[in-house]
């Protein structure tokens, strides 16, 4: 997609999601727009903060980092651009994802907790926030990552109520990969009674974030219950590798 197609694709899916919101009964400002900007341009993604954009999603740390860190970069003089974690993070990785991410949303075992423990009370001794969490649900396939059942997400969720410097903000989930919108509709749902069971259970975390729905499924999404959309091919189209 050529940059000046951006705003408009924005506004397209700004609209869609007015659209869903208004079949489903909800207010279109109860839903966030991420932009999933991993693998496109640095250039990509100034187009779409100019459209207004502000909340961007990346899979890897080197290339998030090379975008959103660099001397120079995004984030040095615009104030108010949020960068998340939505990709598989690696242990190894988690000093550097601690350091420029302002939320992993992708957090699916509990050694992942215990590592990002040790580096984020840093964040707060620097007057920086604590660093947003959220608990990955898997959708039933193997080939996924996420917490493969609720009994060992709520034993997370225990763990990372206790971790210093981290702060839960909800459950992220990737639908199955398949054209059969029952299932995808379930694999929502699954999620939003989950929600349901965390803040009832540990009512003193903040479980308001139900990162849910791409580009091919976040209508649907919304009308489950999502509160944050993860769209890359609507907004930026094809990425490259």
């Amino acid at each position: 997609m050529a940059f000046e197609n951006i705003a408009p694709a924005i506004a397209s899916v700004r609209d869609r999601i007015g659209a869903a919101c208004a079949r489903s009964g909800r207010k279109a400002e109860e839903v966030r727009l991420m932009g999933v900007s991993k693998f496109h341009p640095a250039e990509a993604v100034e187009a779409a903060w100019k459209a207004g954009l502000g909340l961007f999603g990346e899979n890897r740390v080197q290339e998030a980092a090379g975008k959103f860190s660099r001397p120079g970069a995004f984030r040095e003089s615009r104030p108010g651009m949020e960068l998340h974690m939505i990709g598989s993070l690696q242990r190894n990785k988690a000093k550097a994802a601690v350091s420029l991410f302002d939320c992993i949303q992708s957090v699916d075992r509990d050694e992942l907790i215990a590592e990002l423990a040790k580096f984020a009370p840093a964040r707060i001794s620097g007057g920086v926030a604590p660093l947003g969490v959220l608990l990955e649900l898997n959708a039933g396939e193997e080939s996924k990552t996420g917490y493969y059942n609720e009994d060992a997400l709520l034993r997370g969720a225990e763990k990372l109520l206790s971790a210093p410097g981290l702060a839960a903000r909800g459950l992220m989930i990737m639908a199955p990969l398949t054209s059969d919108i029952a299932a995808i509709r379930r694999a929502f749902r699954s999620l939003a009674a989950l929600q349901v069971k965390l803040r009832t259970r540990f009512p003193e975390g903040d479980w308001s974030c139900l990162s849910m729905g791409m580009s091919g499924d976040f209508e649907t999404a919304i009308e489950e219950g999502s509160t944050l959309i993860r769209i890359g091919t609507a907004i930026f189209g094809e990425r490259g590798k």
